[in-house]
């Protein structure tokens, strides 16, 4: 099918929700933008609307899953598909439905919270800068936004695997898999600024290739000196959602997502293999990462130049 053809499609699709089910404009916007992800989805799988199958319904689903995508969400994600392929049966340009043997996922009782970008400003506007570890701990915050790392990987991050002029970083993720991730340009800042302070230490040899160091200890830091660091800006910055260090790799996910990135360019940032198949999907080269990144992530967004 024509783009031009399926984009008339979606436009009347709007129609008939604001027409004929007198939608109000909050569910309007909701279910346009729910669907918007599932079309970008098919069309970087080089699939219109009128070849979507089951098949490719499930991998969608288990992208969406494997970004970290709550069940509550996706579900509501995947009830705007379903009644998207509903409307297309009705106006005759279908004839099967792909989504009537679709499954829902669960809902779980515990929903991850997301972090907005006014909020991540807000825990690291609290940071004491004159203190000695402020500007490590900013760094910290604004590194795993930015790159959306696992606690783990952050902790692990070497001075070897940063390659901040092609703003790229090396991470080694769970069963020691290397991943190449872009940075972004308030990231690479922070971290500079962190070297200043990180320069001045005496760190023994065998940890001098960490970048995030213990100032008392000399030693690289923990994953629960991250936790209570984390748990004590939160506090200061008033912010009333459960955070911990995963709640900004998954933040950093959402605001990908939202942004409209390729679900599997997020996928491979953050270092999943698809749960679709058994094999790794397809590979998707660096270039093409950092332009994601460059393009969607609210942080070069809000600081280019």
């Amino acid at each position: 099918m024509e783009t031009k053809k399926q984009q008339q499609i979606v436009r009347r699709y709007y129609q008939y929700l604001k027409l004929e089910k007198a939608s109000s404009d909050n569910t309007l916007d909701a279910y346009m933008r729910d669907l918007d992800k599932f079309l970008r989805f098919a069309k970087d799988e080089g699939k219109s609307i009128d070849e979507v199958k089951l098949e490719d319904l499930h991998n969608f689903s288990s992208l969406m899953c494997d970004i970290g995508i709550s069940p509550r969400s996706l579900s509501r994600i995947l009830s705007g598909v379903r009644s998207f392929y509903h409307f297309l049966v009705l106006s005759d340009i279908i004839e099967i439905n792909p989504t009537e043997l679709l499954e829902f996922p669960k809902k779980s009782k515990h929903l991850p919270d997301v972090l907005t970008v006014e909020e991540i400003d807000a825990i690291e506007a609290v940071i004491d800068l004159s203190d000695p570890e402020g500007q490590r701990n900013k760094t910290i915050i604004e590194t795993m936004f930015s790159c959306g790392l696992r606690v783990s990987e952050i902790i692990s991050l070497k001075l070897s695997n940063l390659f901040l002029e092609d703003e790229f970083i090396k991470v080694e993720g769970k069963g020691s898999k290397q991943r190449l991730v872009p940075i972004s340009a308030k990231a690479v800042r922070e971290l500079k600024m962190y070297f200043l302070d990180r320069n001045m230490l005496s760190v023994p040899i065998e940890y001098e290739d960490y970048v995030f160091i213990s100032r008392r200890r000399k030693k690289p830091l923990t994953r629960v000196m991250v936790f209570l660091m984390i748990k004590e800006l939160v506090a200061k910055a008033g912010i009333k959602k459960t955070v911990s260090p995963h709640t900004f790799r998954h933040s950093f996910a959402t605001s990908l997502l939202e942004g409209g990135a390729n679900l599997r360019a997020i996928q491979a940032m953050l270092g999943h293999e698809s749960i679709a198949t058994t094999q790794i999907y397809t590979h998707i080269d660096t270039t093409h990462l950092r332009e994601e990144i460059l393009v969607h992530h609210p942080r070069n967004n809000k600081n280019k130049g």
